[in-house]
């Protein structure tokens, strides 16, 4: 049984995706950025564009009946891999405990040049 989820925002009908998608045990999040109602939150800061993605990533699992200690992969999409030190702080702040397998990448652009950090996870529950 498949299962949808949205965040609301008004490109995930336009593009025809959902925030997550689960089946059955397993949970996929679309990647996620630091946007809140159209607006790139944290401009120049990708510590804290991080903690905010982090944070959204949390609700949309907590929808989906998740929580983070569920999640498995990580992937960080990052348009300066400078930050990455910045980046994985935020991201072991979240994850120390759980210790998801992480592929961090620098990636040419995103869709708006504000963004710095995109983050995308599965989650399974035991």
């Amino acid at each position: 049984m498949k299962k949808t989820f949205t965040s609301g925002a008004p490109w995930e009908e336009t593009v025809g995706y959902s925030r997550a998608v689960r089946i059955h045990n397993t949970i996929e999040v679309s990647g996620t950025t630091a946007i809140e109602k159209g607006t790139v939150m944290f401009l120049k800061d990708p510590y804290l564009q991080t903690k905010h993605i982090l944070h959204s990533i949390q609700n949309i699992l907590i929808q989906a009946g998740a929580k983070m200690e569920d999640v498995i992969r990580t992937r960080i999409y990052v348009t300066d891999i400078n930050n990455w030190e910045l980046v994985g702080k935020a991201h072991g702040e979240c994850f120390s405990d759980i210790k998801p397998a992480c592929t961090l990448v620098e990636v040419s652009a995103l869709i708006d040049p504000e963004i710095l950090v995109e983050i995308e996870v599965t989650a399974i529950l035991s």
